[in-house]
């Protein structure tokens, strides 16, 4: 039994909610000169929109007018970088952690004290990208963690299995003007994936590389180059609180589920539960490479540091 599928418990979610989180993700940044260098900032209007949202519609829909917290609670960050499975862990958690499920939200908040919220954003630690929030914004999470009133969980999978999602989903936006939620809302087999790849590998290439040019039909910045993703992923890793494998979650979602459960001190009964395994399929960027030639010698040519660090993370290369 897989359970409910991701799309409908977001559906779940208020149409405010869904509203504040599209405009804040696709809303561009952008460049500022200080003290004569250039740094990005956050676009204005995204603290306009959350600071409308989280002062009246959210107290309204919630019946909250202060931010709750309830005994030890900390407040909790889960962080994926695009592609990562995120989207599923929430899933878990609105389905199984019975009452502090209530305060589950698909953005990222900052507080500076505890709270029984639990926020759920992408974000990059070092480098500006596309679609994710700013390394300043990290880096206020850090210090909460740090202070001992935040923890920050993390998930990922396979930089290369990202990387692969990750250029379907930029493309079909760019493109069509659409989100997917998976690669085979586009691509039904690995067959089909392969040939697509196949016929649009400098385009993958492009964004692959980290090519501005990939989205120069849109303003703001580009999305992670590979490289950038895989250091974003290492840094990650050493620095959360609880780090979350999704290729764990496809062999033993309980057991990742208890971790979870473990670290934010919930008192729900897991026992007997049968879970959801992700729709991902695992290590899907092994099967590719076999069948697409152009994709393999991709790999060979990664510089020796991004392969070092895949490997660092726990992945392999398969066989080439």
């Amino acid at each position: 039994m897989r359970g409910t599928p991701i799309s409908e418990t977001i559906n779940r979610l208020s149409l405010a909610q869904r509203v504040r989180a599209t405009l804040i993700d696709y809303l561009p940044d952008y460049p500022v000169r200080q003290n004569g260098e250039e740094e990005w900032v956050e676009n204005p209007a995204k603290k306009f929109i959350r600071g409308v949202y989280d002062r009246v519609s959210e107290p309204m829909r919630t019946g909250q007018w202060n931010v709750p917290h309830f005994g030890n609670d900390r407040t909790v960050y889960i962080v994926g970088l695009f592609g990562s499975g995120r989207l599923y862990v929430n899933q878990l958690i609105l389905e199984n952690l019975g009452q502090r499920a209530r305060y589950l939200r698909p953005w990222i908040r900052l507080h500076p004290r505890p709270t029984s919220m639990i926020y759920s954003g992408h974000a990059t630690m070092k480098y500006v990208s596309r679609g994710q929030r700013l390394p300043a914004v990290t880096k206020r999470i850090m210090e909460a963690v740090r202070s001992g009133y935040a923890d920050l969980i993390f998930v990922y999978r396979h930089p290369l299995d990202s990387l692969i999602t990750n250029w379907l989903w930029w493309r079909t936006y760019l493109r069509e003007k659409r989100s997917i939620s998976s690669i085979s809302d586009v691509y039904k087999t690995t067959g089909e994936l392969c040939s697509g790849l196949e016929e649009d590998f400098q385009g993958f290439k492009a964004f692959a590389e980290g090519n501005a040019g990939f989205f120069t039909s849109t303003p703001g910045p580009r999305f992670l180059s590979l490289p950038e993703f895989v250091e974003e992923t290492e840094l990650y890793v050493q620095s959360s609180t609880l780090s979350l494998r999704l290729e764990d979650f496809m062999i033993d979602p309980l057991r990742e589920l208890r971790k979870l459960v473990e670290l934010m001190s919930v008192p729900v009964d897991l026992d007997n539960l049968n879970l959801p395994f992700p729709r991902a399929k695992p290590y899907r960027c092994l099967t590719v490479q076999e069948k697409v030639p152009q994709f393999r010698e991709f790999i060979v040519g990664l510089d020796l540091a991004t392969r070092k660090r895949i490997e660092k993370i726990g992945y392999g290369f398969g066989k080439f």
